[in-house]
């Protein structure tokens, strides 16, 4: 058993200058989760492109790399029926521009048709440039009806790994940054089957996005700083393993799921809202909920908060420049763009 704590804050120039002491104190203090961590052998399997995929010796940690022949990606060796998903990664460095390294779940080789799928998905940078990254939720195979929120990091990913969660369980969906939530998603009934609801995998990929990735596909990946390579240690995977074709899943899973609604990463804190608060409105950049464009009735789920909508558009993205590097870049299209090439059944990745 191992107690994970890590400091999200870095003293760099992604840090923001603390005015007031306390919410600087909320936002950048973890209490760590206790979780189980992994090996590979014992949680993951080659996805794609195995002879891009390096384990190191005692197994804890693998590096996905990207090169002029191929990304690569590994998934979950099982299915589970809710849960709570993590790894500790550190990002390619240098110019890794339409790069997207992703760590999701999804059961879209099962359920082709009417797939699940949780996001998190880091889109790549320009040198010099903060990263960004972006979140994203799918339900019963509403792709027209995604739910990406997109922002910026208060910290530099290359230099040390750091961890990303997804907790999914029957009532709420929460994405954590090194034990800080930036959103929750609470079950709420209208959504019907837009909430993620069947057995999923977990991936993790690297591959070229170019033409979408960065500045809206302006920006591509320059091959001559390869190999790209995402290290990916850390590794947890709790949830009730399942048959994805069992019908009794949740009688089978009920003191699993009962174990999962009962942990600390479960349920945000009082602490945990003013960190999630400090950083949705400092580093958000776009959300669907403020996209009066896409969404003129703001989806069920949407809890509008007026010191949020205040810095939106109506097209969901900020009302002003960024106070550092730069603007707002364009959101991505709707099409999955590769995503399909994923799959457990196909074993070659486009790129």
């Amino acid at each position: 058993m191992y107690h994970l704590m890590y400091s999200p804050l870095k003293t760099n120039i992604y840090a923001p200058i603390c005015i007031f002491l306390f919410v600087c104190t909320t936002a950048t203090t973890s209490i760590a989760f206790n979780v189980t961590t992994l090996t590979f052998e014992e949680s993951y399997s080659p996805l794609f492109s195995t002879f891009n995929i390096k384990r190191s010796p005692n197994d804890k940690t693998v590096n996905l790399l990207l090169n002029r022949f191929s990304g690569s990606g590994i998934i979950s060796s099982d299915y589970y029926n809710y849960g709570f998903f993590s790894a500790s990664i550190k990002m390619p460095s240098e110019h890794t521009a339409g790069i997207v390294v992703a760590f999701y779940t999804s059961n879209v080789d099962t359920f082709e048709r009417n797939h699940d799928e949780l996001d998190i998905e880091f889109l790549g940078n320009t040198k010099g440039k903060p990263w960004r990254f972006q979140t994203n939720m799918y339900g019963n195979g509403s792709v027209s009806r995604g739910r990406e929120e997109r922002y910026r990091m208060w910290f530099d990913p290359t230099i040390d790994s750091h961890r990303y969660s997804i907790l999914w369980t029957p009532r709420n969906i929460i994405f954590y940054v090194d034990e800080i939530p930036i959103r929750e998603v609470i079950r709420n009934k209208e959504m019907k089957g837009d909430y993620p609801s069947k057995p999923m995998s977990v991936y993790a990929t690297i591959w070229d996005a170019s033409s979408w990735a960065t500045n809206g596909g302006q920006e591509k990946v320059d091959y001559k700083y390869q190999p790209f390579i995402a290290e990916f240690t850390d590794l947890v995977l709790e949830g009730c393993i399942v048959d994805p074709t069992d019908q009794l899943l949740s009688s089978n899973c009920t003191d699993s799921i009962s174990a999962l609604i009962g942990k600390e990463y479960s349920t945000i804190t009082s602490d945990g809202r003013k960190s999630m608060k400090w950083f949705r409105e400092k580093y958000m950049y776009y959300s669907y909920c403020y996209d009066n464009l896409r969404y003129p009735i703001p989806p069920p789920e949407c809890i509008i908060l007026p010191s949020e909508r205040d810095l939106f558009k109506d097209s969901g993205r900020l009302r002003e420049r960024m106070k550092f590097h730069g603007g707002i870049h364009h959101r991505r299209r709707h099409g999955r763009n590769g995503r399909n090439s994923r799959r457990r059944s196909k074993g070659v990745a486009v790129v």
